[in-house]
């Protein structure tokens, strides 16, 4: 009989100090989408009472690491860290994504540049500051990106696309450190 093992989607993979940025995976804990139905006001008000964090708007988070909510899309957010509350079911649907996800930290002086040459979004501190999160591409993969704090970034790719966002994301830190 087969034995299966249990894997991080960056196994053998991470971490990785190129220059003055490292690349490291990230344990966020149980991944929950959230979907409201109809009026986002209720669930929100449950997911504050139950995990200190609202519903985030447009291209922002709220909470912190331990209890973190991104926005996800247009009516959709994802809760990052604790088992979601029984009471959010009764305001939208919650779905399990734990597995579905690659999540890593890109942190560093120089991580902005690295991202700049793989993401066709302007994320200077000028324009993204902390707590801004976006939809996007990096490279041709879809990708949530969340600023963390000062030269720090969390990137979630499928699962499926977990080695080649490190290989991506390796190239252009190897680029980075070459020009300095």
């Amino acid at each position: 009989m087969v034995e299966l093992k249990e894997t991080r989607p960056c196994a053998g993979l991470l971490p990785l100090h190129i220059g003055a940025v490292t690349l490291e995976e990230m344990t966020p804990g149980r991944l929950t989408s959230l979907s409201p139905f109809g009026d986002a006001s209720e669930m929100s008000a449950a997911l504050e009472k139950a995990h200190v964090c609202a519903l985030p708007k447009p291209n922002r988070s709220t909470g912190k690491e331990g209890a973190r909510c991104l926005w996800f899309g247009r009516g959709e957010a994802l809760l990052m860290g604790p088992a979601p509350d029984a009471a959010l079911g009764t305001h939208g649907a919650v779905v399990d994504q734990s597995d579905a996800w690659a999540v890593v930290s890109l942190q560093g002086a120089g991580a902005v540049d690295v991202l700049a040459r793989l993401v066709p979004v302007d994320l200077r501190d000028a324009v993204f500051k902390r707590g801004h999160t976006v939809r996007s591409q990096v490279m041709h993969m879809n990708a949530s990106i969340t600023k963390l704090g000062a030269d720090q970034f969390m990137i979630m790719v499928f699962r499926s696309m977990a080695g080649t966002l490190v290989h991506d994301l390796k190239a252009a830190m190897a680029a980075v450190a070459a020009r300095g």
